[in-house]
């Protein structure tokens, strides 16, 4: 009696194949800048506004030497940009209430 060997089993899934496409990643911290860029423009200044400035440069430079494997760069400038208007609003608010051209009695609701 002769006894054949089965047929060998088929490569598993991608054995043999070349390297997959990855996809690029949005950066982080492009997008935590642009959130902090919003949020200092509409509510905490300074608070918001000095750390969106930070990330956003941070980010701009990681996505620049990532070579293309990293994206998020309009995100970054765009924290970047609402990081200097918060900051910006904030320092001359800072300046109108110094020289009282602003005062906080409007918002008071004692009469």
């Amino acid at each position: 009696m002769s006894y054949t060997p089965p047929p060998p089993s088929p490569p598993p899934p991608g054995a043999g194949q070349g390297g997959f496409y990855q996809p690029a990643k949005t950066n982080q911290k492009a997008v935590w800048s642009m959130i902090l860029g919003i949020l200092g423009l509409l509510c905490f200044g300074l608070f918001a506004g000095v750390p969106a400035l930070i990330l956003g440069n941070i980010a701009k430079k990681e996505i620049a030497s990532s070579g293309g494997a990293q994206t998020g760069s309009g995100m970054a400038q765009a924290g970047v940009i609402l990081g200097i208007i918060a900051i910006a609003l904030t320092v001359v608010s800072i300046i109108l209430f110094a020289v009282g051209a602003i005062s906080m009695d409007s918002f008071s609701t004692t009469y």
